[in-house]
């Protein structure tokens, strides 16, 4: 069968990866989509089972810092887009170790970026998928795309690296990219690391919801099906060369967060909720919140569809229709939070 496009989606087996290859194998039955992932302890081929059969998907295990094989695909299948969401994405593992931070994050990217544009075939869209952790803390000031990029942990510091390569390949080649940056994104199939599965994770443990200090730290939520949307339309509308910012006016502190979770899952009167909660020492630097504009994107068109009762009821059922999806994850739950 002849596709009319061919689209590299890297990370395609991780949570945001998966959702996005699903989307685009189920709405694109004419594109051929290739998944090229290494299965990581955050990936799940189960993730991608009810597409794993479908004559337009192409799985390839493999790591993308591995310059022989990334240049192998590009000289074999021609990659008319890439969505590159590659990456190691935990930040307490960030401060642990930080050369693979950048072995993945930066190296990674690199090795992607110099395969593509020397591809015979030359790829129409190369859209990084980055995060609003770049811009740093946010107190008073709501970041747009001009906003200056000051990450506070290694793993945003190596994703902001990775941004100025990937420019760099514009500035230098008028290399067709874009970049998305984008707020906390949940939902479905998400590892128990991130702060909504392990919070559910824990509960469904009868264990309590641990909570790192006592600062006001928020983050703003976006459904992964909105996420999704986003790098949908950037990708057909997107102008190349751009940043888009894909925010949400969901803010909601983490204690909250908690104390609804616990009050949809154990389903206690609200004088037994904080039983339910433990706080615990924090690290040394967290950012608050990371509030971020969304007019560039929603000047193409873009909105946020699925509310933050809608989300999280479909997110909770999941987990609890689905408590062995992540076997690895042992009795005592995750070891490691996230909250950015």
């Amino acid at each position: 069968m002849d596709f009319k496009r061919t689209v590299l989606v890297t990370g395609g087996s991780g949570f945001i990866g998966s959702h996005l290859v699903c989307a685009l194998v189920n709405g694109h039955p004419e594109w051929r989509i290739i998944n090229l992932d290494n299965l990581d302890y955050c990936c799940s081929p189960r993730s991608l089972e009810s597409i794993e059969d479908q004559t337009n998907y192409t799985f390839i295990r493999g790591d993308v810092c591995n310059s022989r094989l990334v240049n192998h695909i590009f000289n074999t299948e021609n990659i008319d887009v890439i969505f590159h969401l590659a990456a190691k994405t935990h930040v307490e593992s960030s401060f642990k170790s930080p050369p693979s931070f950048q072995r993945v994050n930066v190296d990674g990217t690199g090795a992607l970026l110099a395969a593509a544009h020397q591809a015979r075939h030359p790829p129409q869209r190369f859209i990084y998928v980055s995060t609003d952790e770049v811009y740093g803390a946010g107190v008073e000031e709501v970041f747009d795309e001009s906003s200056p990029m000051r990450p506070t942990n290694p793993y945003s510091a190596t994703k902001a690296a990775a941004e100025y390569l990937v420019r760099s390949y514009w500035d230098q080649y008028q290399f067709p990219i874009i970049i998305t940056r984008s707020n906390n994104i949940y939902g479905p199939r998400q590892f128990t690391e991130k702060v909504i599965p392990r919070f559910l994770t824990l509960l469904q443990m009868n264990k309590k919801c641990t909570i790192q200090g006592t600062l006001p730290i928020s983050r703003h939520f976006l459904f992964v099906s909105d996420a999704i949307s986003a790098f949908r339309l950037v990708l057909e509308k997107g102008i190349v060369g751009e940043i888009y910012n894909i925010g949400t006016s969901c803010e909601i502190p983490i204690v909250q967060l908690a104390q609804e979770l616990v009050r949809t899952v154990k389903n206690v009167p609200d004088s037994e909720v904080k039983d339910w909660l433990e706080f615990v020492p924090e690290r040394q630097l967290v950012d608050l919140r990371y509030p971020i504009k969304s007019e560039k994107l929603q000047q193409l068109g873009w909105r946020a569809e699925v509310s933050w009762a809608e989300g999280i009821r479909q997110t909770v059922k999941w987990y609890q229709d689905n408590p062995n999806f992540w076997p690895d994850v042992n009795e005592g739950g995750p070891t490691n939070q996230k909250q950015a």
